[in-house]
């Protein structure tokens, strides 16, 4: 079977522990990998150093960009940017202190309602279609070989165990990711396969460090 034939493997990747403004408003700026952070990806690196990657793509912000640097850097690798695969956008909700209205939102989308939308921002279906594309113009270039995108946990949470046709209530109740979390997700002609979903439904989860790769 040639290459051709062969599903792209993505290892697609929580970004490591960001620092945040303090107080730090609604969609504000993170202010770059804390030194747990970094440590983080160095970690993650090293994790992935077995798995012969052929490519790291980043999301475009901030945090997914720095985690992306560090881990390309061991790896060998240059980090390139994959626009569609960052955080989900909650429009004119940015800096504001409704922190309550962003998360009705996004449960929404948990509870199968993909048309609930952020003012000025984006749907679930919105979200879950650009990242899609994004991954998919990818897996052609890369049918038969292990890519690493660093993205996030919000947008990662949504749209991969929908584009998988995984969306059970269980998956997706599964939505609390740790950082530098990888989701293992075979991608070719015939679609999306989850093979791999390190979230979980306790939100700690979100805070914790998960080291399995399986």
């Amino acid at each position: 079977m040639s290459d051709l034939q062969c599903a792209a493997r993505f290892l697609v990747v929580r970004h490591a522990a960001a620092a945040y403004p303090d107080p730090d408003p609604v969609g504000g700026p993170d202010l770059g990998l804390t030194a747990n952070g970094r440590a983080q990806a160095r970690a993650l690196a090293e994790r992935l150093a077995g798995e012969r990657v052929a490519a790291v793509f980043t999301s475009t912000m901030g945090r997914a960009e720095q985690t992306a640097q560090i881990v390309a850097d061991g790896l060998g690798l240059a980090a390139e940017e994959l626009p569609g695969v960052q955080e989900y956008a909650i429009g004119d909700l940015v800096g504001s202190e409704d922190q309550e209205r962003v998360d009705a939102v996004f449960d929404s989308w948990v509870a199968g309602d993909l048309t609930a939308a952020y003012p000025g921002g984006e749907s679930g279906a919105d979200l879950v279609a650009r990242f899609g594309l994004a991954i998919d113009d990818v897996a052609d270039s890369y049918r038969g070989e292990t890519v690493v995108v660093i993205s996030h946990g919000g947008v990662m949470a949504v749209a991969i165990p929908r584009l998988a046709g995984r969306a059970t209530p269980e998956l997706l109740a599964a939505r609390w990711l740790p950082h530098c979390a990888i989701a293992r997700v075979d991608v070719d002609s015939d679609g999306w396969a989850l093979q791999h979903w390190p979230g979980s439904p306790d939100p700690a989860a979100a805070e914790v460090v998960d080291n399995s790769a399986e």
